[in-house]
């Protein structure tokens, strides 16, 4: 297991819009990230973590893989814009406390479009799926 706890040097995001804490597994195609929400994060609202909360989480999942992966060839960090998001289904919102297991599965990528699927768990119950559109800019650097 991959247990990247320091996220910060992975994602362009800065506190307090960051949305994972950890990033628990990377390979080519395939990442799994894990959040705990709590009551200070901008998404959380009336003791649970908002629908924008849960998209953003799956696009940070996106972007931690990539930065792993930058971070190992040694190359800056891109910066992603979300394009089109498509499916969002949310089942369930996540409450105050709960550990988020997000996963993104890379489905295509294309020059500078990475098109993901993406799943957000609670222990063994599925919370929201979607597809997604990126745009990642390859020359961009966060620092």
């Amino acid at each position: 297991m991959l247990n990247v706890e320091n996220i910060a040097p992975l994602i362009p995001q800065k506190p307090p819009f960051v949305m994972i804490d950890t990033l628990l597994y990377a390979e080519v195609a395939i990442a799994r990230s894990s959040f705990k929400v709590t009551a200070e994060n901008i998404f959380t609202c009336n003791g649970q973590f908002s629908e924008a909360g849960l998209m953003e989480n799956i696009a940070q999942t996106v972007a931690a893989h990539a930065g792993y992966f930058s971070h190992e060839k040694n190359t800056p960090i891109a910066i992603g814009y979300i394009i089109l998001v498509k499916n969002f289904e949310i089942v369930s919102l996540p409450k105050l406390n709960d550990e988020l297991i997000t996963e993104i599965i890379i489905e295509e990528q294309v020059m500078n479009l990475c098109i993901i699927s993406g799943q957000v768990w609670h222990k063994e119950i599925l919370l929201a799926t979607c597809q997604m559109n990126l745009f990642i800019e390859k020359d961009s650097v966060s620092e």
